[in-house]
């Protein structure tokens, strides 16, 4: 992780950008977990015989755990300011799932700080522009504006 960065420097990160991280298996026992937690057990997923006839050819990861699994990624490679007390997901503007992300695959991310407000005292917005490649392929698996609420010491 990396180290964390004055509120100064981490206010003034507009335009900034990060990765890429390091590289993330996704395997079936992880797609499975997630299919277990979300009640989401579509073939595609969980059953890997009758994914070998579907146009993957094998299972994929759901969309929302390549996406869910950017709360672990991003926070690899961006730092975070010296005094952030917590951070919350704030939503996202926009979200597209690109390309499937085959059984045993990795990923990794990239980032980049498309804004920083300061909403009121002690609360920061931040856009952020995040994608999440998989290796070997040209497409990423999803590119996303995401937004989370940054609550700062003083």
């Amino acid at each position: 992780m990396p180290e964390p960065i004055t509120k100064e420097e981490f206010l003034s990160s507009k335009g900034t950008e990060y990765g890429p991280g390091e590289w993330f298996k996704v395997d079936q026992e992880r797609i499975n977990k997630f299919a277990e937690a979300t009640e989401d057990y579509q073939f595609i997923h969980v059953d890997p015989e009758a994914a070998k006839a579907s146009p993957f050819g094998g299972t994929i990861a759901h969309g929302f755990l390549t996406l869910s699994l950017l709360a672990y990624l991003v926070p690899q490679i961006t730092p975070k300011a010296q005094n952030v007390e917590m951070g919350v997901n704030y939503g996202m503007n926009k979200l597209r799932f690109l390309a499937p992300v085959p059984v045993d695959s990795e990923v990794r991310v990239r980032n980049k700080i498309l804004d920083i407000v300061e909403k009121r005292p002690g609360q920061v917005l931040v856009t952020t522009e995040v994608s999440i490649e998989i290796k070997g392929q040209e497409k990423p698996a999803l590119v996303a504006e995401w937004l989370s609420m940054q609550f700062l010491a003083d």
